[in-house]
């Protein structure tokens, strides 16, 4: 039997509402699986852990977590705490403790009445952006300077490194190459003349080895422009830490939603645990309502079971998924229906149980 322990963060607001209904799945294909065994541990880690203890997780929460074979991580974010602080401090700081140098964004349009377009199929909208997620623009370097004085300064400092742009670039030809699809390059070479020009020529030098591998090269606003106008263009996608984060939020508008956006931040070497969430944010305004949309945490359950290289379980979910987005009135109000968070939990499961 293969065990997995998986840690739990719920987080904030919609967090623990939309984490429940992910081990409810798991613990259902525990159930129907002889073969899997799924063991979880929470941790109260968050805006108000951080309110009382002024601090986003316990001293040692990093060694903690350690021993788990995946994190599964809610939301962060809260009113009262600041969004720099709440964010360096819980994600971003397991991001780059555990190396978790690849974040994986699949945007994929898996009904067509969700899409805002009229004339997208479901072929047209099929592509996964590869993020890198340990430095770039979100590196934390930078300094403020004569604060509160006429002379005021601030500086932030993009860190692209050789060793972390190249293995970024690598992995999504390596991607490209196993799924027999082209490869496209999103930077912003013509004014950031150190940074994109740097990550520009690490591209191409990456792609000679891969000669095999179809690609092109977008400037961000031009990306942006063809993710909404021809997004059929794209098949994988690899771009910088803050690129990705704005162009898959692009993304999740054309395929339905931030209910349908999830994201695997993953150290491909497995020497630390990998960390899977939903990346809709806490959603402060309907906290507490039940009527959070659970199926982006269930998706990325989906790319959790990927990643324990239990595909089969991971395309069951995505197929399930696929299957409950047909019924709106199982669905919760931001796609259209009237139920609550536990009940789509339910239903999913309910399909889960009947489709095996």
């Amino acid at each position: 039997m293969k065990k997995y322990k998986v840690a739990l963060i719920p987080g904030d607001g919609i967090g623990s509402e939309v984490i429940n209904e992910g081990v409810k799945v798991l613990k259902t294909i525990e159930q129907l699986d002889e073969n899997l065994s799924f063991s979880f541990e929470s941790f109260p880690w968050g805006c108000e852990y951080y309110l009382e203890k002024e601090r986003m997780m316990d001293e040692d929460g990093i060694d903690k977590l350690k021993d788990f074979d995946a994190v599964y991580l809610g939301a962060v974010g809260y009113p009262g705490v600041p969004d720099h602080i709440s964010l360096r401090d819980l994600l971003i700081r397991i991001r780059r403790e555990f190396d978790l140098y690849v974040n994986l964004r699949p945007i994929t349009l898996l009904n067509e009445g969700l899409t805002p377009f009229k004339d997208k199929k479901k072929e047209d909208i099929d592509f996964l952006v590869i993020r890198e997620n340990s430095e770039g623009e979100y590196s934390g370097v930078g300094d403020w300077l004569y604060k509160g004085k006429p002379e005021e300064v601030v500086l932030q400092t993009g860190v692209f490194s050789r060793k972390g742009t190249e293995r970024i670039i690598r992995y999504a030809y390596e991607e490209a190459r196993k799924q027999n699809k082209s490869l496209t390059s999103v930077s912003k070479g013509n004014a950031l003349n150190y940074s994109m020009v740097f990550w520009d020529e690490v591209f191409e030098e990456i792609g000679n080895e891969y000669p095999d591998v179809e690609t092109s090269s977008y400037l961000v606003d031009a990306a942006s422009l063809y993710f909404v106008s021809n997004p059929e263009r794209f098949e994988i996608v690899v771009t910088s830490n803050l690129f990705g984060d704005i162009l898959t939020d692009i993304g999740a508008g054309i395929t339905g939603g931030l209910g349908l956006a999830t994201g695997a931040n993953i150290n491909p070497e497995k020497n630390y645990p990998s960390m899977f969430e939903p990346v809709h944010g806490s959603a402060p305004d309907i906290a507490g309502q039940g009527i959070a949309n659970p199926l982006a945490a269930i998706w990325s359950v989906s790319q959790m079971l990927d990643y324990f290289e239990e595909e089969g379980w991971g395309k069951v979910l995505l197929n399930t998924i696929v299957t409950i987005l047909k019924e709106t009135d199982r669905l919760t109000p931001d796609l259209g229906g009237t139920a609550s968070t536990s009940e789509v939990g339910d239903y999913f499961v309910e399909l889960l149980k009947n489709n095996i």
